[in-house]
C-alpha cells in the first residue's frame, strides 16, 4: 500500500492478531459478547486497495470482534483524520439512541473493550499522530457509507438535521430505560473527566491513573442504556460463568501481570477534594445527612438529597430478559426527576460532582444511577470532575477526610447490585405469578424470604411432629446444723446426681412410683461433704455491634423489632440537632458486619474507660476483634459511637426516648468491648452419704473482678439497667458453701420431686431468627428487617408476645416451593449464592456468568411446575398438612356427613384466594366441613373462627313443598328456598342484619324470600316502586332512585304512600346510568 504507508503499518498490525496462535490467546469470556454482524471495519471505494487486501476482511472479524455490541444497523460512527473522508468504522449497538465515536486503542478516553491478554500485544506498538487522529476524532454528527450497504453519502444539511433531532430527544425526560450491562458505556459528546467506576473494592483508596499513551492499562466492560454511558473499569478479567476456566491458565496470568492495575478515565487525575478549590455538588441520600454535612463543609460545598435510590427495575414482567443477554429495563419514579433536576440546575459552575451515598453495595448502585441519569440529561460537562467518596461517620473530621481520598465508582459493587437485584427479580415475577395461579391469595416469593419463612415453618412441624416425654428430679433442702425451725442463713439447695452408685440420666426417674421409693431412701440416709472444688473462669467482653447482634440485643433488651431498631439507628447515623446547635451523626454505619474499629476510636474508648473505671479495668493493650460471621464483609467498622466521650446523659432532652435506649445500649456496648474480662469464681459441693451410693450436687458462683461488667452498671447505662435480685441471693449462698469443708455433717431438710416433660424446641423471636440466618449465611446486615417485615406483610408469620408463628397460608407456600423449588428454601444453596454474590463484589465472580449459571436451573423448575395441575397441588398439601386440616372434624374416617359416600378432601376454591374440606362428590354434594379464607375475607367475615356448619333445615314451605335452609357463605348468614340442582338457582335472601341467626325460624324465612315485592306503580311514570331487601336491610326502589327504609319501621307497615314519601325525601340515592342519555345538542336545545 504505497499510497497510504502509515495506515498500511496499522492494518499489518491488526492482520496479526488474526493470526490463529495470536488469536488463541483471547479470553474465553469474550465469546458470548461477539457481535452477530461482523462487518465492523469497511472501506469505501477510494480505499479500493484497502478492500481488495486478503487481510481487510479476515482483519474486520478476527480483531473487531472484540468489541461487545454497540449499535444497531441504524446507528453508525465515523472517524475521520481531517483529509480522508471515506475510511469509516462503524459499530452497532441496538440499544444506543445516538452516534457515539469508537475511540483509539491506546488507552485514553473512550478506548473499547480489551482484555489484558489482547492488550498486551499492543504494548509495544505507539501509533502516530496521523493515526491516532484518524483512530479518535470521532465525529458523531458525521456519517460515511461502506461499499458493502450499497448506500449514497448523505448530504450535509440532512446531517445536521439528524443530529438536531437526535438532540431533541436526549433533552426529553426518559422514564424507563433498558440497560445491558455487559461492558461500560463509552461516552457521549459531553463527557465527565475523569469519572469512575473502578474495579478495586477497597474504599477510599486513592485511585493513582496511568499515563495517557499507556497503552497497556486494564480497559473496560461496557455498560448501555438508553443514550446514556459510564465508563467502567475492570482490574480482573471477566468470566462468562461463575466456575473458573482452566485453559490457557499460564498466559493469561502472565498477561495479566503485565497489565496495570489502574487507568486513567479521563485527561486529569483524580484530585483531593478538600480544601476546595471551587464550587462542588456533594449528593447524599436523605434530607438530613444533607443538612448536617452542609453545616461541615460551608458554602463552597452545595449538598443535595437523591431520597435513596432514583430509578429501579421495572415493577412488570421482561424487566429482566435473561435472552437478551440479562439486559435490565430501568424506571423512574415521578419524584426522582425532580431531585435530579435539582442536582442537574446546582450542577451549573461548579467543578466538581461528589457522590457520596452510603458505603455499602445499594450505596454504590445509587452513586451509579445517578452518575447514569445525569449523562442521560447531558448534565455532566467536559471539565466536571465526578468522584464517589465514602464515609461511615457522619462527623466533620470523618467526611474532610474523605474529600481528601476521592475515588471512582466500584464496577465490581456495581456488578454485585446487578446480579443480586436480577436474582430477586427472576425468582420474585417468576414465582409469584405460579403461586398465584397454583396457591390461590398466596402473594409472592423471594429468594431470602423465602429461606427465612422455610427456617418459622420447619420448627413448627417440627413442634407439631414434637412427642412430649415425662421425666422426674428430685431436689433437697440442706442445712449445716439439725433444728426444727430452719435457719435460712444455714441452709441452701442441692439436687440428686447418683443413686444405687449410678450417675443419673434426664430419663432415669421417669415416673411419679419411682420418685418416692427414692424418696423414702433418702430420709433415711445421713449426708456429709464429700468434696469441694473451686475454680476461677475468666468471662471476656462482648465484641461490638454489628447489625445482628445490634437487632439481636434490641430485641432482647428492650424489646423492639428489628425493622423498628433499624429505623432508629439510621436516624442515629443521619445525624440530630445538638443543644449546643450543631448538628452531628451520634453513630456509625448501622448496616455491617464488621467487627473491627478505628484506631483513633479505640484511643478514645480506652482514655475514657481509664478516667470512668480505672486503670484495673482497662487492658494493657488494645482489643482486636475479627469476624466471626459467615461471609462477613469487613467493610465498614462495627456499630459505636462517633465521640464516645458524648454520654448517653447529654443527650436525655435531644433524644426520645427509644432513641436514647438504642444510643445507650450501643455506648455501653462499645465501652464494654474495650474492657478487661470479668472474673467469676465458681464452687462445687458434692455431698453423699456413707458409701457414697447417692450423691448430691450443689454449685454457686460468684462475680470477683466485675472487669466489662462494670460498663453496664455505669450510671450512664440506667436506662437500659436491669434489675438483679439474684445477686445478693448468689453470694449469700456462696458464702455458705465456701465455709463447708470436705466431712462436715450435713442435715436433710425438705425434699421436693418435680414432675418435668421434655419441651418442643422453641419458635423464632425476631432476634433469634436473625442470628439463625447469619449464622447459615442467608441475608446481609441491610435485609434481615426488610425479610421480616415482608413476611408479616404477606401474612405469611404474625408476632405475638415477640415470638413468631406461622399462619397456614405461610405454611403452604413453605411446603409449595421446598416440593417444586428446592433450591430457592434450601439454606446451604441459599447461603452459596450469598457468597457468590460477595465474590462478584470482590471481582472474583464474573456476575452475568452466574445469572446464567442459575436461570438454566431455576427456569426448567418454572416450566415443570406449569405443568403441575392444581389437584397435585390439592394432594401435596392434602398429604402435609393432613393432621393439622383434618384434626377438628368429628369422624375420623373423613366420611361426608351429608351423602354419606364421598370423602372430605381439601380443595381450593375456584372463586378467590380461598381454601376448603369439602366432599369429593362436588357438584352432586355440596357439603363445607371447613373453610380457610383469604386474608381479606378474614378481616371482613363477622363470624369467628374458619368452622362452617352443615346448612340447618327450618322447614317446608307448605306452598310448594320445597325445604327451606339456613346456610353460611362466604359473605355471611343466609335462607335458602330449595335444595341445589344443576341447572336451577334457589331464591335466596341475606339475613346479615339479624344478629342472632339462631333465632330464625320458618316463618320469619318465609317473610324474608317473599321480598322483593312491588308495592305499586309510580303516579307519574308508571314504573313500579319495589321494596327490596339487601345485606344493610330494606330499602325501597323508583326506576335509579333508591331510598332506605328506618329500622324503626317493619317492613309490613311501608304502603305504597310510605315509599312515595321515602322516594321524595333528601336522603336519597341515585344507582346505575340512564339508558338514553341526550346528545349533547339536544341538551343544549331543550335548555
Amino acid at each position: 500500500m504505497p499510497s497510504y504507508p502509515k495506515l498500511g503499518q496499522h492494518l499489518n498490525l491488526f492482520a496479526t492478531l488474526h493470526s490463529t496462535s495470536t488469536y488463541a490467546l483471547l479470553p474465553n469470556h469474550l465469546t458470548y459478547a461477539l457481535p452477530r454482524n461482523r462487518n465492523i471495519i469497511s472501506t469505501c471505494a477510494s480505499f479500493n486497495c484497502i478492500r481488495s487486501s486478503s487481510a481487510c476482511v479476515p482483519l474486520s472479524i478476527k480483531f473487531f470482534s472484540q468489541f461487545p455490541r454497540l449499535a444497531t444497523k441504524n446507528d453508525s460512527m465515523g472517524v475521520r483524520d481531517g483529509r480522508s473522508s471515506g475510511f469509516s468504522f462503524r459499530g452497532f449497538n441496538r440499544h444506543w439512541k445516538k452516534p457515539k465515536g469508537v475511540a483509539a486503542l491506546n488507552g485514553i478516553k473512550g478506548a473499547p473493550f480489551r482484555s489484558p491478554t489482547s492488550t498486551s500485544l499492543l504494548s509495544n506498538c505507539k501509533l502516530d499522530s496521523t493515526s491516532t487522529s484518524l483512530l479518535n476524532n470521532a465525529n458523531p454528527g458525521s456519517t460515511s457509507t461502506s461499499p458493502l450497504t450499497n448506500a449514497k453519502p448523505e448530504s450535509k444539511v440532512s446531517l445536521q438535521k439528524k443530529k438536531q433531532s437526535r438532540s431533541k430527544k436526549n433533552k426529553e425526560p426518559i422514564s424507563t430505560t433498558v440497560v445491558s450491562d455487559e461492558a461500560p458505556v463509552v461516552n457521549g459528546s459531553k463527557t465527565a473527566s475523569p469519572v469512575g467506576i473502578s474495579n478495586n473494592s477497597k474504599n477510599g483508596q486513592h485511585h493513582t491513573p496511568a499515563s495517557e499513551g499507556n497503552s497497556t492499562g486494564n480497559l473496560p466492560t461496557e455498560a448501555h442504556d438508553g443514550s446514556a454511558s459510564t465508563k467502567l473499569r475492570s482490574k480482573k478479567k471477566s468470566r462468562s460463568s461463575s466456575r473458573k476456566r482452566q485453559p490457557m491458565k499460564a498466559v493469561n496470568e502472565a498477561a495479566q501481570k503485565q497489565t496495570p492495575q489502574h487507568i486513567s478515565q479521563g485527561q486529569r487525575p483524580l484530585k483531593q477534594l478538600y480544601p476546595p478549590t471551587g464550587k462542588s455538588v456533594m449528593v447524599v441520600e436523605s434530607v438530613t445527612k444533607a443538612k448536617v454535612i452542609q453545616g461541615y463543609l460551608g458554602d463552597t460545598f452545595e449538598v443535595l438529597p437523591s431520597y435513596g435510590h432514583v430509578r429501579d427495575l421495572a415493577a412488570r414482567s421482561g424487566s429482566v430478559r435473561p435472552d437478551d443477554d440479562f439486559s435490565m429495563v430501568w424506571e423512574v419514579p415521578s419524584a426522582a426527576w425532580t431531585h435530579l433536576k435539582s442536582i442537574k440546575v446546582a450542577l451549573s459552575g461548579a467543578e466538581n460532582l461528589v457522590l457520596a451515598s452510603d458505603p455499602d453495595r445499594e450505596g454504590e448502585a445509587i452513586a451509579w444511577h445517578i452518575f447514569e441519569m445525569l449523562q442521560q440529561q447531558d448534565a455532566l460537562g467536559e471539565k466536571l470532575n465526578v468522584a464517589r467518596v465514602v464515609f461511615h461517620e457522619i462527623t466533620e473530621a470523618s467526611i474532610k477526610s474523605a474529600l481528601q481520598v476521592p475515588r471512582e465508582i466500584d464496577v465490581n459493587l456495581v456488578h454485585a447490585y446487578l446480579a443480586r437485584r436480577a436474582l430477586d427479580y427472576l425468582i420474585g415475577f417468576n414465582i409469584s405469578p405460579l403461586l398465584w395461579r397454583k396457591l390461590p391469595g398466596c402473594q409472592s416469593a423471594g429468594r431470602v424470604q423465602s429461606a427465612a419463612l422455610s427456617l418459622i415453618c420447619d420448627r413448627e412441624m417440627e413442634i407439631d411432629e414434637f412427642k412430649p416425654q415425662e421425666y422426674w428430679t428430685i431436689e433437697v433442702q440442706l442445712k449445716i446444723e439439725e433444728s426444727n425451725v430452719p435457719v435460712k442463713d444455714t441452709s441452701f439447695p442441692a439436687h440428686l446426681t447418683h443413686y444405687n452408685s449410678k450417675k443419673l440420666g434426664q430419663f432415669s426417674i421417669s415416673s411419679d412410683t419411682g420418685a418416692k421409693d427414692i424418696e423414702q431412701k433418702i430420709n433415711l440416709e445421713n449426708l456429709r461433704v464429700i468434696s469441694s472444688k473451686r475454680n476461677t473462669m475468666r468471662r471476656n467482653p462482648p465484641t461490638p455491634y454489628i447489625t445482628s447482634t445490634l437487632q439481636q440485643d434490641a430485641a432482647n433488651k428492650l424489646n423492639f423489632p428489628a425493622t423498628y431498631t433499624m429505623k432508629l439507628a439510621q436516624r442515629l447515623y443521619e445525624g440530630i440537632q445538638l443543644s449546643d446547635g450543631k448538628a452531628a451523626g451520634l453513630i456509625t454505619y448501622s448496616r455491617t458486619d464488621g467487627l473491627h474499629i478505628s484506631d483513633d476510636a479505640v484511643k478514645d474508648i480506652r482514655s475514657l474507660v481509664m478516667e470512668r473505671h480505672g486503670t484495673s479495668f482497662t487492658p494493657e493493650s488494645a482489643r482486636k476483634y475479627f469476624k466471626k460471621v459467615k461471609n462477613a464483609q469487613e467493610a465498614h467498622e462495627a456499630i459505636r459511637p462517633t465521640n464516645i466521650r458524648r454520654l448517653p446523659s447529654m443527650l436525655a432532652g435531644v433524644l426520645d426516648e427509644d432513641s436514647l435506649k438504642l444510643y445507650t445500649l450501643i455506648w455501653s456496648r462499645t465501652m464494654a468491648c474495650q474492657m478487661e474480662p470479668a472474673t467469676i469464681e465458681q464452687i462445687q459441693l458434692e455431698i453423699g452419704n456413707s458409701d457414697e451410693s447417692i450423691i448430691f450436687r450443689s454449685a454457686c458462683s460468684r462475680v470477683e473482678f466485675l472487669g466489662y461488667q462494670s460498663a453496664y452498671q455505669d450510671v450512664e447505662a440506667e436506662t437500659i439497667k436491669f434489675k438483679n435480685n439474684e445477686a445478693n441471693e448468689h453470694a449469700e449462698a456462696f458464702g455458705i458453701l465456701s465455709s463447708l469443708k470436705k466431712g462436715d455433717q450435713l442435715y436433710l431438710g425438705e425434699v421436693e420431686l418435680k414432675q418435668h416433660h421434655t419441651q418442643p424446641p422453641a419458635r423464632y423471636s425476631e432476634g433469634s431468627l436473625v442470628k439463625k440466618l447469619e449464622e447459615l449465611g442467608i441475608g446481609r446486615p441491610s435485609t434481615y428487617a426488610s425479610t421480616l417485615k415482608v413476611l408479616q406483610d404477606r401474612n405469611y408469620v404474625t408476632v405475638k408476645n415477640r415470638v413468631l408463628y406461622p399462619e397456614f397460608r405461610g405454611r403452604m407456600v413453605s411446603a409449595f416451593l421446598s416440593h417444586h423449588f428446592s433450591e430457592v428454601t434450601d439454606y446451604s444453596f441459599t447461603a452459596d449464592m450469598e457468597t457468590e454474590l460477595d465474590n462478584v463484589s470482590a471481582g472474583l465472580t464474573e456476575w452475568k456468568g452466574l445469572l446464567r449459571d442459575y436461570w438454566t436451573r431455576f427456569s426448567s423448575y418454572c416450566s415443570h411446575v406449569e405443568n403441575v395441575h392444581i389437584h397435585q397441588v390439592e394432594k401435596m398439601l392434602e398429604k402435609t398438612f393432613g393432621d393439622f386440616l383434618f384434626a377438628s372434624l368429628p369422624n375420623k374416617n373423613r366420611m361426608c356427613p351429608s351423602c354419606m359416600d364421598g370423602t372430605l378432601i381439601f380443595k381450593v376454591s375456584r372463586f378467590g384466594a380461598g381454601y376448603f374440606i369439602g366432599c369429593n362428590q362436588h357438584p352432586k354434594c355440596k357439603y363445607i366441613a371447613k373453610t380457610l379464607y383469604g386474608d381479606e375475607e378474614e378481616e371482613e367475615s363477622p363470624q369467628k373462627g374458619n368452622s362452617v356448619e352443615e346448612p340447618k333445615l327450618l322447614g317446608l314451605n307448605p306452598g310448594s313443598n320445597e325445604k327451606v335452609f339456613l346456610k353460611n357463605g362466604p359473605y355471611g348468614y343466609y335462607v335458602q328456598l330449595g335444595e341445589d340442582r344443576m341447572g336451577y338457582l334457589p331464591k335466596r335472601s341475606s339475613v346479615s342484619h339479624i344478629k342472632n341467626v339462631d333465632s330464625i325460624t320458618l316463618e320469619d324465612a318465609l317473610e324474608l324470600l317473599r321480598y322483593p315485592v312491588t308495592l305499586g306503580k309510580h303516579p307519574k311514570d308508571g314504573h313500579p316502586v319495589i321494596l327490596k331487601l339487601a345485606k344493610v336491610g330494606f330499602s325501597v326502589r323508583h326506576r335509579r332512585t333508591i331510598a332506605s327504609v328506618p329500622k324503626s319501621m317493619k317492613p309490613k307497615d311501608v304502603t305504597l304512600e310510605k315509599a312515595l314519601e321515602l322516594l321524595s325525601s333528601k336522603d336519597v340515592r341515585r344507582s346505575g346510568r340512564p339508558k338514553n342519555k341526550p346528545k349533547v345538542e339536544e341538551a343544549i336545545e331543550s335548555w
